[in-house]
């Protein structure tokens, strides 16, 4: 296979590498020699600190600059979909623990009420309560691992170990709840495994009190850097038509200027009134430091969130009551026949859950549609154009998780 049909092309780079000419000028006669120089291709992966998973990207290069990029995917291809098509519908919930393993809640959640979709089943109020606690405090885990590795790409180790202090301590929070710190399988068809122990919610409060008095240091140390500035800024520029052009989603789409968050503007679970009490806002990309869009902006929109997700944790704690957490569905679930596809805000973007029922205990069919990627498939139009040093910028941005990718 040659070249042009392995790597996509860029029509400047190309033209600039594949038509050149030398002029020696002996005194007496010009000569013409004709160079033609080809691209060096240097795969990038797939074990590589950038890629925050196993993931292989083929970067093309014309000295420092790039001029194709072609990420090859399938390294953690574990047939999740399929999976779900042969065991039954809460054997499943496990397996969505897998998919981003960062955000472990949101994939329960997201799979949980899209059966509940078809079921037409009504959650307890406590249960959703509890359900949007645990998806928040994973939003800001998630955020915080996405920030502080991104920061240590660039070459800042300090605020990925204070931002990991943080972490533990949410992780902790969900040991305390569901008995695991990374793979929870807590939020079930119906509500909630079980209900939180005595004193959980409480520390949950401390929690937010002291991420609240932590966050401006996290802010100052990394994002107001200058040396980080210098790194994101104008970088990896991703304009809001391309942002639709790809389905992109999450922070990225709101990073590019687009005001779009399926909490509010797609409401799940009790959101829609949390929006409607003025209990969050959507922090959207402002070009505050170079171009609409850039590295440091889709950065400084997850610094954003993780605060807006403290005041929606806020909100669940002062308005959550005694009642039950679970729904009254039998142990073995046979689903209505039906389909149902619903959305969910994930810390990358939006996930959703196709399912098909048949009446059975097993799903007829189950498709997921995982932000990470459309995210990542952007990158072979983002890349080329910009500097070998930049790449390592512009992919850790896009904050992908290979699990979800691949499922």
């Amino acid at each position: 296979m040659s070249q042009e049909q392995t790597m996509p092309s860029n029509a400047d780079a190309l033209e600039k590498g594949l038509a050149r000419a030398t002029k020696l000028n002996t005194g007496e006669k010009e000569f013409m020699l004709d160079v033609a120089t080809s691209d060096l291709e240097v795969n990038m992966g797939p074990q590589h600190p950038a890629t925050h998973g196993v993931m292989r990207i083929l970067i093309r290069t014309d000295g420092e600059l790039v001029t194709g990029a072609q990420p090859h995917l399938g390294y953690l291809h574990r047939c999740a979909e399929k999976i779900g098509e042969n065991v039954e519908w809460l054997q499943y919930l496990p397996y969505t623990d897998r998919y981003d393993y960062l955000a472990a809640m949101n994939n329960n959640l997201g799979y949980s009420v899209a059966v509940e979709a078809v079921m037409g089943v009504e959650i307890p109020r406590r249960a959703e309560m509890i359900r949007i606690i645990c998806a928040e405090l994973n939003r800001i885990g998630s955020h915080l691992i996405a920030v502080g590795t991104y920061g240590m790409d660039i070459g800042a180790f300090t605020p990925f170990l204070y931002m990991f202090r943080e972490r533990e301590w949410m992780m902790a929070l969900f040991e305390k709840i569901c008995g695991a710190r990374l793979t929870y399988s807590y939020l079930r068809i119906g509500g909630v495994f079980n209900d939180a122990p005595p004193g959980w919610l409480e520390e949950v409060a401390l929690f937010c009190d002291t991420f609240e008095q932590k966050w401006p240091e996290y802010y100052n140390l990394l994002i107001l850097n200058k040396i980080f500035v210098e790194r994101t800024a104008n970088v990896g520029v991703i304009p809001p038509e391309m942002c639709l052009d790809f389905g992109l989603t999450g922070p990225i789409l709101r990073g590019s200027g687009v005001d779009f968050d399926l909490r509010r503007d797609m409401p799940y679970s009790l959101y829609g009134e949390i929006w409607r009490d003025g209990a969050f806002g959507i922090p959207v990309g402002r070009g505050e430091k170079g171009a609409v869009g850039d590295c440091w902006d889709r950065t400084w929109v997850r610094m954003q969130e993780m605060m807006e997700s403290i005041r929606i944790i806020r909100w669940c704690l002062e308005h959550i009551e005694e009642g039950p957490v679970m729904a009254e569905i039998p142990k073995t679930l046979k689903v209505p026949p039906g389909e149902a596809y619903v959305g969910i805000e994930n810390p990358r973007g939006e996930l959703g859950h196709y399912v098909v029922s048949s009446g059975d205990k097993v799903a007829v069919r189950v498709r997921v549609r995982g932000p990470s990627f459309c995210n990542l498939a952007v990158l072979e139009d983002v890349l080329p154009g910009a500097l070998v040093a930049d790449a390592v910028a512009i992919i850790g941005s896009t904050d992908i998780v290979m699990g979800e990718t691949d499922r």
